[in-house]
């Protein structure tokens, strides 16, 4: 029997971090962390739906709404089965089938972000519908049925579906073994819970202590607001976590190509392991020059990475020595899998943008699936994580001694609780009600 989508249901949900600070970094002082939700209602009598969602940092998450307002007269009424026999060819129909949508991208921008929660709800229901999480549908898939539901537009002059699964079919006879290596020990992570620049001086001590107590070897520090700041907060993390393990840094976009290699100059005592978003995400030949000048420090971009084909040339410029793929910014699950295969290719390690409501829960999918049936080495590979609002879903992440442990429910593990949903509607949500009356 066949399972109709009947209905796709979106709301506003936003969560008033900004009380606190949390996610606060040099270019997003106060972000209240937000979810553009959608909910694709089906026809099965057990009531099985799909979830999925689209993060933004509160005002103009409504803008968001309304994309997928506008877009889901192009999945209302299909069938699972007709869209998961053609994926590749669903994902380039939702995209491009309506030339007037695709006009306010094309494939980037806020019609990108609304794309990204209708295809990842289409891949929660197709995982819940086989009984799998989506990490282990995607390994068990063979490499022609995997690379059937993507859309090679525009990349093919660096990766052919044909070069695709060759290189999937290489990594095969290992499969097995790295997916019981995962169920064992988990995918490494890091952490980010000190580094917040709003915090204080004894808030991120704290933290940090805490961090390496809970056995995290990875930490990562936001910047860019005041070097000589900078250096403080730097000074206070190495006391803090030692000098064995590693020190990532993020500015958030907020500088020069050359204030980025004047102030990486400057930190590189503190030998940190990247520099985040040194300057502006779409400047791919900055980052490129940035790259050269600062070695050995690795640069890491691409949670603001519009489109696979901003991808494809950043990997060709060799920009970038981290793939920080975002599991909402590219449009959906289909689009990620294409820059997991590029960023194999090249051999640039995919560590995946993990800060926001539901990315850690999407992401862990994405490294799990990467390490297991694409990368096939953990090396300088590592998955972010922030101890914030996961206490809201339903299969939250669970992390051991660092690392992230596979999830077993079937999904893609971003189903929010009811009452949250309830409580957290923006505007006339209990919690967004009680705020505008004090």
């Amino acid at each position: 029997m066949n399972t109709r989508i009947t209905q796709i249901e979106v709301r506003d949900i936003r969560f008033p971090t900004s009380k606190s600070l949390d996610g606060s970094d040099a270019m997003n002082a106060a972000p209240d962390y937000s979810a553009t939700y959608v909910v694709l209602h089906t026809d099965s009598p057990d009531g099985m739906e799909g979830h999925g969602l689209t993060f933004t940092i509160g005002r103009g998450n409504e803008i968001c709404v309304k994309a997928v307002e506008s877009l889901s007269g192009l999945v209302s009424g299909l069938t699972l089965e007709e869209i998961t026999a053609d994926m590749g060819g669903f994902w380039k129909r939702i995209t491009s089938a309506d030339s007037q949508l695709r006009w306010l991208g094309p494939e980037k921008g806020v019609i990108h972000l609304a794309t990204a929660a209708i295809v990842n709800a289409v891949w929660d229901l197709w995982a819940k519908s086989a009984g799998k999480p989506i990490w282990k549908l995607l390994v068990d898939m063979t490499p022609e049925a995997l690379v059937q539901c993507l859309d090679f537009s525009y990349v093919t002059d660096v990766l052919t579906p044909e070069e695709a699964i060759a290189l999937l079919r290489r990594q095969a006879s290992g499969k097995a073994c790295r997916e019981a290596e995962m169920l064992e020990h988990g995918f490494p992570g890091y952490t980010t819970a000190p580094g917040w620049l709003g915090y204080s001086e004894e808030k991120m001590r704290r933290l940090a202590r805490e961090a390496v107590a809970a056995g995290w070897t990875h930490v990562k520090q936001k910047i860019g607001a005041d070097i000589d700041e900078d250096m403080r907060r730097a000074q206070i993390l190495r006391e803090e976590i030692g000098w064995e393990r590693a020190l990532m840094m993020d500015a958030n976009q907020v500088w020069s190509v050359d204030q980025s290699i004047e102030a990486m100059r400057r930190l590189a005592v503190f030998e940190p392991l990247w520099i985040e978003e040194p300057t502006s995400p779409d400047d791919i030949l900055g980052h490129a020059r940035i790259r050269e000048r600062i070695a050995p420090i690795g640069v890491a971009t691409g949670e603001h990475c519009h489109n696979r084909v901003m991808f494809k040339q950043m990997f060709q410029a060799r920009a970038f020595d981290f793939c920080q793929v975002d599991a909402a910014r590219l449009g959906g699950l289909n689009e990620v899998l294409i820059v997991l295969l590029m960023a194999a290719k090249f051999g640039i390690p995919v560590c995946p943008h993990g800060g926001g409501v539901g990315l850690c829960e999407y992401t862990q999918h994405i490294s799990l699936f990467d390490y297991i049936a694409v990368g096939g080495s953990l090396e300088n590979r590592v998955l972010e994580y922030v101890d914030h609002l996961h206490e809201h879903f339903l299969d939250p992440v669970t992390i051991r001694q660092g690392r992230y442990m596979p999830p077993s429910r079937p999904g893609y593990s971003v189903e929010m609780k009811r009452d949250t949903l309830a409580r957290f509607q923006y505007p006339d949500g209990p919690v967004w009600s009680d705020i505008e009356a004090s």
